[in-house]
């Protein structure tokens, strides 16, 4: 992580947690101030290098699967959570060893994420959530700048089989724009919906 990038959505300490090497961070990226919508994301840098590996965002499908609560707590990400109650422990098979992961609940209504409109939820559809997710992916490169640039590849299972290839065709059309150019270098969906 570089110095500009920001320190505000740290996570210092997790009930249960192991000791860890490597930093996460927690929050919330709004991508509607109008109707009051934000995603909430958790993200893990690389164990090792950080500032050399790949973004990989990954996106649980369902649809209604949240990310966090799945993706990275049963499946990829560094902490599982200990099935006899005592907390967390490490995975040692987490995609963070390789790449820096961000998990993020979409569409809004999974997990954390939110609106203060209630008939977002009525519109929720593919078109709606990569649109969001791309909102999302620009103002959260504005809180972690050091990550802009970086290689990028989105990841997901399940129903993401439709969001991933929704968003890497959002973002490779809108990439046209040099001043809104994500690094996208590849997709990944793993027991897919199509």
């Amino acid at each position: 992580m570089s110095s500009g990038d920001n320190n505000q959505d740290l996570v210092t300490s997790l009930p249960g947690q192991p000791h860890t090497d490597f930093k996460h961070f927690a929050g919330y990226v709004t991508v509607n101030e109008t109707n009051g919508r934000a995603l909430f994301y958790w993200f893990y840098e690389a164990v090792n290098n950080p500032q050399e590996k790949p973004l990989v965002l990954w996106l649980n499908g369902g649809p209604g699967c949240s990310s966090v609560g799945y993706g990275a707590t049963q499946e990829i990400g560094p902490f599982l959570v200990d099935t006899n109650g005592q907390g967390l422990k490490y995975n040692n098979f987490s995609w963070n060893r390789e790449a820096n992961i961000l998990f993020v609940e979409s569409p809004v209504g999974v997990g954390f994420s939110y609106s203060n409109t209630t008939s977002d939820y009525e519109h929720l559809g593919d078109d709606f959530t990569a649109n969001d997710a791309y909102k999302f992916l620009h103002k959260w490169f504005l809180k972690f700048p050091s990550y802009r640039t970086r290689t990028f590849y989105i990841a997901g299972e399940s129903y993401a089989g439709k969001y991933v290839p929704e968003l890497a065709e959002l973002i490779v059309d809108r990439n046209m724009d040099a001043s809104l150019h994500i690094n996208l270098k590849g997709i990944l969906v793993g027991s897919y919906i199509i």
